[in-house]
């Protein structure tokens, strides 16, 4: 046992001194990364490297209730627990890989007993004697084979955690999408049940007028029209409601269920301006961006594990014990015994195998290089239609408001006409329908801007912040 420590002491050194690594270093491909973002006018905001994008999910979004939401949402949504469960995985599938860099050593007792029965040959005998032995191997990773795959796995565990990253980024996106839908639908509801109360009263009053000789029952059929009109709508939007909840509570983790709420749709914070920061800070903030380098670097190293199958292989083995009939001499000298062997294997055909082998590593290789020039570009697109999206959004709320209040006021002067008799009730009934189509759109122009800040928030790689 001394001298097989003694020399293993002594080879372990020499056969880590004179060990390389085959395989090329991973180096960062290079990026076209533009100097600004397109459709982001020229202002002091958009040129500073402040960015949205480094901004904690609770000071994008100060709704009181979505926050709760979207807190709940990071520990119970599913999608999030089974993305920490694959950085588990990952992480023993990196101390797999990484033992085999290491000696593989065990020990084992036994006990046997051998009786024979007399024969002509030979007279019947009992042996009875115990073994405590030991043995130990080693796969020498001389040319780098195993640390090229202890390092592509130690990048598939960082892809992993890079990828929880991108789904809690995803996530407090989808829950305040969500959220924002909602509030709308609540609003639009809102308008319908007013319009509904409003145009019910104008029934009832053209009906007086009718039964008085004042107007006739087309204007009656007419009001009618517009009060099934509001009327029809309410189920459909009380549906979209439910549904929508139903959603927000999945996002959540819990089962359908009816969602608390904070401040209305008007009521959301809406930035002037957003800043979006210098692109090259994107690189390093967009976790689908580090995800996919992740990629390439296991990708990378696998290429040296394919070339490394070109060497030989070295091996050791020893193994060491003691064997006796009586326990009280069993671990003494002359019971002891042990045995130490190298060998060395070198492939020689294998039928092109090998360097089919070290192509596909390589062609898988490229393709996460592309894949990884195309994300930072899908990347800076994102960026660059959010940015687009929410100035364009705003400026057609803005719009919207103006129409929709330009609505309401021929609606009313189209009553204070009908009421002093100088129009019919047709005129009515074309103001009343236009002016509810113009609150509904605005609506909708309300929750496409708060969409569109929720966009330029995840494009800028924000959210996964804690």
């Amino acid at each position: 046992m001394m001298r097989f420590a003694k020399c293993f002491s002594i080879s372990l050194p020499l056969l880590l001194l004179a060990a390389c690594t085959v395989g090329p270093q991973y180096q960062r491909p290079k990026a076209d990364v533009p100097g600004g973002y397109r459709g982001v006018p020229a202002t002091p905001v958009a040129a500073s490297s402040e960015s949205l994008g480094d901004a904690k999910w609770w000071t994008v979004f100060q709704d009181e209730q979505l926050q709760s939401l979207i807190r709940t949402a990071l520990t119970q949504n599913y999608d999030v627990r089974i993305a920490a469960e694959r950085v588990l995985a990952a992480q023993a599938q990196l101390r797999i890989a990484r033992s085999d860099q290491y000696p593989s050593a065990g020990v084992g007792v036994g006990g046997t007993t051998e009786r024979q029965a007399a024969s002509p040959l030979a007279p019947a005998y009992r042996w009875d004697y115990m073994q405590v032995g030991g043995a130990a191997s080693w796969d020498i990773d001389f040319w780098g084979k195993y640390r090229k795959a202890t390092e592509a796995a130690r990048a598939n565990l960082a892809q992993t955690e890079w990828g929880k990253r991108a789904v809690v980024s995803t996530l407090v996106a989808n829950v305040a999408s969500a959220y924002f839908q909602l509030r709308a639908l609540d609003l639009e509801l809102e308008i319908t049940q007013r319009t509904l109360a409003s145009r019910q009263e104008s029934l009832r009053l053209t009906k007086l007028l009718a039964d008085q000789g004042a107007t006739s029952m087309v204007d009656v059929r007419q009001a009618e029209q517009l009060v099934y009109v509001a009327s029809a709508t309410l189920p459909d939007l009380q549906r979209q409601i439910e549904q929508e909840e139903n959603y927000i509570r999945l996002l959540i983790g819990q089962n359908p269920g009816p969602i608390t709420r904070g401040r209305g749709l008007t009521e959301q914070a809406r930035p002037p301006a957003v800043p979006a920061g210098l692109p090259s800070q994107l690189l390093e903030r967009r976790p689908d961006i580090h995800e996919s380098e992740e990629q390439l670097i296991a990708a990378n190293a696998q290429i040296g594990v394919a070339r490394a199958a070109y060497f030989p292989s070295i091996s050791l083995t020893g193994t060491t014990g003691f064997m006796s009939t009586a326990l009280i001499n069993l671990f003494t000298k002359p019971a002891g015994g042990w045995n130490v062997a190298g060998s060395v294997a070198q492939p020689l055909f294998t039928a092109g195998k090998l360097q089919a082998n070290v192509r596909l590593a390589e062609a898988q290789q490229q393709q996460a290089v592309l894949a990884y020039q195309q994300t930072i570009q899908s990347a800076f697109r994102d960026v660059s239609d959010a940015l687009v999206a929410y100035q364009k959004t705003r400026e057609a709320r803005e719009q919207q408001e103006l129409l929709a209040a330009a609505a309401q006021e021929s609606t009313r002067l189209a009553h204070v006409r009908y009421d002093g008799g100088s129009t019919a009730y047709l005129e009515v009934l074309t103001n009343e329908t236009n002016y509810l189509t113009d609150q509904m759109s605005l609506s909708r122009a309300r929750l496409n801007e708060m969409l569109s800040l929720v966009q330029i928030y995840s494009a800028l790689g924000g959210g996964w912040q804690q």
